[in-house]
């Protein structure tokens, strides 16, 4: 996947003020194509669970029918057969799980999202999804695949800089042997399904193709979990050739990462992932996130959905961290009063082709919205612009910076 250099805004559908698609979101392209960037990134798009997070959605395929701006349009009996034969390898499952009117819904997604895309794509505005590596528990694909999963143990992650006990995620874990006796059509499906939404995907935890956390069922944190080997690059391969095409993939390398990890990854010539916060420990001075330690072929973020804002990890750094991010900033000859834009444009200095900026640092708020804190439940997922918080003096400002550092798209 060739990246040029350029930028982009993380933001998810329901942080729009409706919190939904529709007039917000075709004005939030107009406004990342006026701030010259060139992708907008999301979260996962499936129905969300009780706690509202995205990455326990009801489904793997099914988009959610909370994001409708018009969820009573009208959808005729022919575009709902039509739909169920384009995606008949998923949405059998999906109605016998959400019952009644469940394909209208989905038409009716396709036809709003269908139109988001076309006008994206005439701004010059591509759009990153996002793939979690699990399925939830007791959702539409675990429900009807339990033999594609494991008995007896559950996902999670070790010990790591977020949590002391490691986290303990509660997803089923895959049995890739008997994926793999049906050459991962499974993962062919939902890959085509992503793809056929957006332009570039993100795999998230890719580390678990490689070797997974797996922990007891009955475990109360994941501390005592033990890592068991994955399928490495045989799932890609075997979706590469269903797909009859490379796979426009971001590898999500973040936390425990190995030389294995790394090894795979590069073989499959996926970018990686680099977080200017995790790049100023002075006990890590050998950090892959360390601004002299990024990649051309990689994707460098302020800050992901589980980070802080800019302005609240700036404002709680110690002595020792606050003052390796101010030489940072004198080395690159950056001068700004403010944290934020003084972080971005640090950023923006990164040899990594693609910058990617979380909208709330754009706006300079601070730990109020933070969009998750891993391993906690309740309270997450719920930030939002209010109307009229997102204006063209911050577009204007963004493009400043995106021109500053050659990120701007010629089109742009």
């Amino acid at each position: 996947m060739n990246l040029p250099r350029s930028s982009g805004v993380q933001l998810h559908p329901t942080s729009l003020p409706g919190r939904r698609l529709g007039p917000e979101a075709h004005a939030f392209v107009d406004w990342l194509a006026d701030a010259g960037q060139s992708w907008w990134q999301m979260l996962p798009l499936g129905p969300p669970d009780r706690h509202a997070s995205p990455y326990k959605a009801q489904s793997a395929f099914a988009a959610w029918p909370g994001l409708l701006a018009e969820p009573d349009a009208p959808v005729s009996r022919a575009e709902e057969l039509d739909f169920r034969e384009r995606h008949a390898a998923w949405v059998e499952t999906w109605i016998g799980y959400a019952g009644d009117g469940a394909v209208a819904d989905q038409v009716r997604f396709e036809r709003e999202w269908s139109r988001l895309r076309e006008h994206a794509e005439a701004r010059g505005i591509r759009l990153i999804g996002d793939v979690p590596i699990y399925v939830a528990p007791g959702s539409a694909d675990h429900r009807a695949h339990p033999e594609y999963f494991k008995p007896g143990v559950q996902a999670g992650v070790p010990p790591d800089a977020f949590t002391d006990k490691g986290q303990l995620w509660g997803n089923p874990i895959y049995d890739w042997k008997v994926l793999a006796r049906e050459r991962y059509g499974w993962w062919a499906h939902r890959m085509d399904r992503m793809l056929q939404l957006f332009d570039v995907v993100r795999v998230d935890h890719f580390r678990g193709v490689e070797s997974y956390w797996a922990v007891d069922a009955d475990a109360e944190d994941a501390s005592g979990g033990r890592w068991e080997p994955g399928p490495g690059r045989a799932v890609f391969d075997a979706v590469t050739q269903a797909l009859g095409r490379p796979l426009p993939v971001i590898a999500e390398d973040l936390g425990v990462i190995t030389k294995e990890v790394e090894a795979l990854r590069d073989a499959l010539g996926y970018p990686g992932m680099a977080v200017l916060q995790f790049g100023f420990d002075p006990a890590d001075p050998d950090g892959t996130h360390d601004l002299h330690r990024h990649r051309e072929h990689q994707v460098a973020y302020t800050g992901t959905h589980d980070n802080d804002t800019v302005v609240g990890w700036f404002a709680s750094l110690p002595a020792k961290k606050r003052d390796a991010v101010l030489e940072a900033l004198d080395d690159r000859g950056i001068e700004d009063t403010t944290p934020q834009w003084a972080l971005i444009r640090l950023l923006f200095t990164s040899v990594a082709s693609v910058a990617m900026v979380q909208l709330q640092d754009v706006l300079g708020l601070g730990s109020e919205a933070r969009m998750n804190m891993p391993g906690t439940k309740g309270g997450q997922w719920q930030w939002r612009l209010e109307p009229g918080q997102l204006t063209r003096g911050h577009a204007a400002r963004l493009r400043a910076a995106t021109e500053e550092a050659g990120r701007v798209a010629a089109s742009a």
